[in-house]
């Protein structure tokens, strides 16, 4: 059942507009893979932390002083989402 990963998308555009904190974002991303059944493998599982804290990390940096980009950092949500989904069509 894809309805718990679906119901992600929607939080990218959110927080990439200004409507969703970023700590809101990760807590839904992470409630989310963790609840998703059919159950992940632990190596999506993985990159999502990874992806995740990357993001929470550069908040507290400005853009120019960080190594990576929030965009770059949405777009691995959204490429990681696109994947996931694809584990468990419905």
């Amino acid at each position: 059942m894809n309805d718990t990963l679906s119901a992600l998308a929607p939080t990218l555009n959110a927080f990439s507009s200004g409507q969703l904190p970023m700590n809101a974002l990760a807590q839904q991303w992470r409630q989310a893979a963790q609840t998703h059944q059919p159950a992940l493998p632990a190596r999506y599982l993985e990159v999502l932390e990874r992806v995740l804290s990357q993001l929470e990390s550069s908040a507290l940096f400005t853009e120019e002083s960080c190594s990576f980009s929030q965009g770059d950092m949405v777009a691995a949500l959204g490429d990681w989402l696109q994947r996931a989904r694809a584990l468990n069509p419905s």
